[in-house]
Formats: C-alpha cells, sequence, structure tokens
C-alpha cells in the first residue's frame, strides 16, 4: 500500500505521525507533498523512508489513497494538478468539511471519501466522521475502516450532519481544553499550584470520558451520581447551569454561520463563473 499525503501541515503531519506510531504504515509507504519543505525535512528527519515528492502531481501516481491535507480554497489548485493522473481505482480522501462529495465526484476521475479527523487521533483517541462517495465498494470502506480504527473509531455519518458532527468531534477538544482552562484558572486563584491544578483536570476529563464510554452512562447519570441532595457539587452545579445555560447552542450557531459563507466561497473556487 502506498498513501499520499498533498499537504504537511497540522493535520496531515498528525496523520502521518499517528498511523507511523501504532504501526499501520510504514515510514517507507508515505509520500508527501507541501508548500512548506522544512516541515517535510523533519518528518523525513523524524522517519526515515518517508518519502519527500516534487510536487502533487508526483504523490498522486501511483497511490493508492490520496489525502488532501490542504485549506479548502487551495483544493481547485490541487485538483487541477493531480486530476489527469488519477485512475478509477485510486481514492482521493478530503479531510475538510466545506468541500463537498458532490463537487469532488465531479472534478475527479477516482473514487472520492471525506473523512474528518480530530487533533485526538493524534493520541489514537475520538473519533474519524465518514462520508462516503458514490464510486466506492464495499472492500474500499472496509479498508479505511480498518486503516482509520488503528488511530480512531471511525464513526458513519450523512454529509448534512458534518457541521453538527464536526463541533462535537474536531473542535470539541478546543471547546471544552477553554472550559477546562477557566476551572484551572479558578482553582489557582484558590491558592492551588497550577501544574497541579493542571494535572487533576486533566486526570478528571480522561476518566470522565472513560466513564461516559466504558461503564457506560449519559452525561445527566453521571452527573447524578457525583450530585449528593443538598451537597457542594449539587449546589455548584446550579450555578454552572445557570451561567452557561444556552452557552453551546449559541456557539453551534456561529459555526453553523461561518460553515455557510465556507460552502459559498468553496464553490466559488471550485467553480468559478466566467467573467463577463
Amino acid at each position: 500500500m502506498r498513501i499520499g499525503f498533498i499537504g504537511a501541515g497540522s493535520m496531515g503531519s498528525l496523520l502521518m505521525s499517528a498511523f507511523i506510531r501504532v504501526g499501520a504504515l510504514k515510514p517507507d509507504q508515505i509520500v508527501s507533498s507541501s508548500r512548506t519543505l522544512s516541515k517535510l525535512s523533519a518528518l523525513a528527519e523524524r522517519y526515515p523512508g518517508l518519502q519527500i515528492a516534487s510536487s502533487n502531481r508526483q504523490v498522486a501516481i501511483g497511490s493508492d489513497y490520496i489525502l488532501l491535507c490542504v485549506k479548502p480554497m487551495d483544493y481547485r489548485c490541487v485538483i487541477d494538478e493531480i486530476a489527469p493522473v488519477l485512475t478509477p481505482n485510486q481514492i482521493v480522501i478530503s479531510i475538510t468539511s466545506p468541500v463537498m462529495l458532490s463537487q469532488l465526484e465531479e472534478l475527479l476521475p477516482c473514487k472520492v471519501v471525506k473523512i474528518i479527523p480530530s487533533v485526538v487521533n493524534g493520541v489514537g483517541s475520538g473519533a474519524t466522521l465518514f462520508m462516503w462517495g458514490t464510486r466506492l465498494n464495499v472492500e474500499d470502506r472496509a479498508e479505511l475502516y480498518q486503516l482509520f480504527s488503528t488511530i480512531s473509531q471511525p464513526i458513519e455519518i450523512e454529509e448534512e450532519e458534518v457541521r453538527a458532527a464536526s463541533d462535537l468531534s474536531s473542535c470539541g477538544p478546543a471547546f471544552l481544553a477553554y472550559l477546562l482552562e477557566e476551572f484551572i484558572v479558578a482553582a489557582v486563584s484558590m491558592g492551588m499550584d497550577r501544574q497541579t491544578a493542571t494535572s487533576l483536570a486533566s486526570e478528571m476529563m480522561l476518566g470522565t470520558a472513560r466513564m461516559l464510554l466504558e461503564y457506560p452512562c449519559t452525561p445527566s447519570e453521571l452527573q447524578a451520581k457525583v450530585s449528593v441532595p443538598g451537597g457542594i457539587t449539587e449546589v455548584a452545579l446550579e450555578v454552572l447551569r445557570k451561567t452557561t445555560r444556552g452557552a453551546f447552542m449559541q456557539v453551534l450557531n456561529t459555526t453553523h454561520e461561518k460553515f455557510a459563507e465556507d460552502l459559498d466561497r468553496v464553490e466559488g473556487a471550485l467553480f468559478p463563473r466566467e467573467r463577463t
């Protein structure tokens, strides 16, 4: 198997490192291109055998999978470069939500799939969101599931669900990290050492996630397990509920508004209207 990565930014390099670290891929199975050669050189030095391509076209030739790890507005330029050398049996993987599967299938002669990763895939955790193109067969789907299962929990969704799903799985780590930071700052203001507070908060978050998944229980049930009627946790929870009620609805409304703007911009970049 040969896998090509077009783009070696934060997510491209994270995925390459994650696959290599768990043994799903050997460095010599990976070929990558990037506008920033220093990033690729650092990866190749860390993982001897990883191949540096001189162009996106070189990445595409002969790769079984080609991951597009570039910004949405750069897609058309990359597609124009690689489309002439792609074959029907190759699979292009898009990792960005505003580029639609139907758009990719219109512009590319191969199979396409949208897989949205998360930063926590870098430690072999979290979900990857799967949306299938129309040209993939059962074997294609099984092989992709198997590959990404090594670093994540693949979850199949409908493409129209991608924004809300991405808010949870991809944006979620940043949202929760912000809340955790606020919690830590409050503890430090009460006299606790910051390093100790950070360790306690991080272990708490890890344990909470494991309990929700492995116990299992719902978030509401977990709140009930921790709270004692009239106790400290119950009183504090009521304060938290009052101060945060509706906050995440505002967050999701904001991400959906931005997503709608991005869809229009990407559509214009992929299919520019002829100037009159």
